[in-house]
């Protein structure tokens, strides 16, 4: 089965937004009993109860989930209040497991991801069943990595796939664990419309700040649901305490999304006039570009003849410092300004350097 081919009708079943929610990790019957209860209690529109049952962990020797005796502990979850359930798969013997606990929603973390290995495996094992079966992003910032594991789950027949965004890895320090790298999940979208994307804003956050908003951009995105960590005492949770919350600050959370139509009846005509101005906004954009780049050979041409190196030091630094004032000057982010002129300037450098080894 081609994955384009996919309907997923599966998450019609459930209010829009789809929210599944729970602790990181299970930890015990009572963690768990309570979490769920107080999430009802609260009123928590949560029709999906997650929980780590196996947790991968960066170093050996730290909490790794509790193991299959905690399916017993989601089973009663779902028994007692229900939830759906929910849980990460990274084998065959995990999706074993899971199945014969009846976990409803089944996810592929992002370390489990990167390895097509471990996709086939599990895939092989899921063959044929009527599972819900959620693909986080891999570590890396690789659509074609995301894709290819949704592909080997629909080769597999099965037809219940779902996407979750969680961000990406990044050396570089931010205000987020995992930066969002929003136009990748833009671009997943654009390609797979039919597959059904969900954020995970807890784990982008890595903390408790900002889980709203990641969660509200999402939906202004058209995201489908919303993934988050709730614990019935988050600071002493086992595993990623800091980005859990408790389910009456969950309820809160939610309640003060706003969830945005893909459609407004007479709205069209008007964004479409507005969509037509960009178009002619951004060939301009283009067209002054092809110049600037006719430019930059000319440069690349006389440093080619007068023997002189591609890159100048100076002369960056002059383009930064104007970057930064035109930012200022118009009122626009200074990291959007500089980002472009950085791209601007690498493009030249190549253009310059194609120059100099033609000669």
């Amino acid at each position: 089965m081609q994955l384009t081919d996919i309907k997923n009708d599966w998450i019609s079943q459930f209010n829009h937004p789809l929210v599944i929610a729970g602790p990181c990790s299970a930890e015990s019957e009572t963690q768990m009993l309570e979490t769920a209860a107080r999430m009802k209690e609260a009123g928590a529109a949560v029709p999906v109860f997650r929980a780590g049952i196996w947790k991968p962990r960066t170093k050996p020797n730290g909490f790794e989930g509790v193991g299959s005796m905690g399916l017993g502990w989601l089973r009663k979850v779902k028994q007692e209040f229900g939830y759906k359930t929910a849980t990460e798969v990274a084998n065959m013997h995990h999706v074993q497991a899971a199945l014969e606990a009846d976990v409803d929603v089944l996810w592929i973390g992002a370390r489990t991801t990167v390895n097509p290995f471990a996709v086939q495996e599990i895939a092989n094992a899921l063959q044929g069943t009527d599972r819900i079966v959620l693909v986080k992003n891999p570590v890396n910032p690789d659509l074609t990595l995301w894709i290819g594991a949704l592909e080997r789950l629909a080769g597999a027949d099965i037809h219940n796939l779902g996407a979750i965004h969680r961000g990406f890895s990044t050396y570089r320090k931010t205000n987020y664990r995992n930066i969002p790298n929003w136009q990748i999940a833009l671009d997943f979208k654009n390609q797979l419309p039919n597959i059904p994307l969900i954020i995970d804003p807890s784990h982008i956050c890595g903390n408790r700040t900002g889980l709203s908003s990641v969660a509200q951009e999402a939906l202004n995105l058209g995201y489908q649901g919303v993934m988050i960590e709730a614990h019935c005492n988050p600071d002493e949770a086992w595993s990623d305490a800091r980005q859990q919350i408790t389910p009456e600050t969950l309820a809160s959370l939610l309640s003060g999304l706003v969830v945005r139509n893909e459609e407004c009846a007479g709205f069209d005509e008007e964004l479409e006039r507005y969509r037509t101005l960009i178009s002619d906004v951004d060939y301009q954009v283009i067209d002054l570009l092809s110049q600037r780049m006719k430019l930059s050979e000319k440069i690349g041409m006389l440093k080619s003849d007068n023997n002189l190196t591609v890159f100048q030091p100076d002369r960056w630094k002059a383009v930064t410092e104007y970057a930064k004032r035109k930012a200022e000057e118009t009122g626009m982010s200074q990291e959007f300004i500089e980002s472009i002129f950085k791209t601007i300037h690498e493009q030249s450098v190549v253009v310059q350097n194609d120059i100099m080894k033609s000669k």
